[in-house]
């Protein structure tokens, strides 16, 4: 298999941008996770300003960083987000009051974004905790995450009330070009990427990153859905894009080889399917016994809670694709078994 490319090896410096095709430029701004990066990106609008293209976290040092960039981007034109994650979202009420001008994204991000930071319509912590311990969290777990403030509506301290929305298929005009909406899912509800045909390059937000898998989870909105499928189905739409377009991440660097990529990371659940399959030829287990065989490392309680998630996602695929049966236990936690 061709090994992925890597065009810009050296990551620009917090505060300024780096031009990565014609009249798109990176920035890279710090996240207080293990993932300590997010990477967003600038169009270049002429006399307008320019397109800018996920926020950051609200915290006064990405803040800080923001005020460094718009001394060179006097303005903005819009705000263009991928999904509502609160590394992706957490400034953009702040960037749009800011120079007066609207959000654009698809309408499952703008919606979700707002009852997440409300928790309403089952995004709470408790209602989170309540599908984990049914999956079978372990209660020092269970006690690390009861109880804890709406980190969301910490990070996204506001949204806009309005937004323009973007759906499948949509062309775009950003710049000089036009962009085509490519909407996915599994990572998020109706995850935006932006494809322009003249630039070869594609802004593919979480949905293809170059060194990590994505995060797909379960959560608590849906949690007998099957996150993993659609996430798998959507990659896959990657490969229609031709086999050197420039991909912009997320996290990482930029790169080429998306179909490569896209090949690595359907062998890499395949293989995480065959660890769980082996697992469970031993007897049924719960996605909490699980979490050793996926994640062999030490987990915080941070990494816990998407760890089950992405656990209780994989088991799902199996379920609904018929190679496991699953039964809940007189415990009421929910087992699952090969067939």
């Amino acid at each position: 298999m061709a090994s992925l490319t890597y065009p810009y090896p050296d990551v620009p410096a917090p505060g300024t941008a780096l031009e990565v095709a014609p009249g798109v430029r990176w920035l890279s701004m710090p996240l207080p996770f293990q993932l300590d990066h997010i990477n967003l990106w600038l169009v270049d609008e002429g006399d307008e300003g320019w397109t800018i293209i996920d926020t950051g976290i609200a915290t006064a040092e990405t803040r800080a960083l923001w005020e460094e960039i718009f001394k060179a981007v006097l303005n903005a034109k819009r705000v263009v987000l991928t999904h509502y994650h609160p590394d992706h979202a957490g400034n953009a009420a702040w960037i749009c009051d800011r120079f007066g001008v609207e959000l654009w994204t698809t309408q499952g991000e703008y919606l979700t974004a707002h009852a997440v930071r409300a928790g309403t319509a089952g995004y709470t912590g408790e209602a989170v905790l309540n599908v984990f311990r049914r999956n079978g969290l372990d209660p020092e777990h269970q006690r690390g995450m009861s109880g804890r403030n709406n980190r969301y509506a910490e990070l996204v301290p506001d949204f806009p009330h309005s937004y323009r929305r973007i759906i499948e298929g949509d062309f775009i005009k950003m710049g000089k070009h036009r962009w085509r909406a490519i909407v996915g899912h599994g990572h998020a509800p109706e995850h935006l990427s932006l494809y322009c045909e003249a630039l070869n390059t594609v802004i593919a937000g979480d949905m293809l990153l170059s060194t990590i898998s994505t995060n797909v989870s379960v959560w608590s909105i849906d949690p007998e859905g099957d996150p993993l499928r659609l996430f798998l189905d959507s990659i896959a739409r990657y490969r229609e894009l031709p086999p050197e377009v420039l991909v912009l991440p997320s996290h990482g660097k930029p790169f080429r080889g998306a179909h490569e990529r896209v090949a690595q990371l359907e062998a890499h659940h395949e293989a995480r399917f065959d660890e769980l399959k082996k697992s469970l030829q031993e007897g049924p287990k719960s996605a909490g016994e699980l979490l050793p065989v996926l994640f062999r490392r030490k987990l915080d309680a941070h990494q816990t809670f998407f760890a089950m998630g992405e656990a209780i996602a994989h088991l799902h695929y199996l379920y609904y694709a018929g190679e496991a049966g699953r039964a809940a236990g007189a415990d009421g936690i929910m087992r699952y078994a090969i067939r």
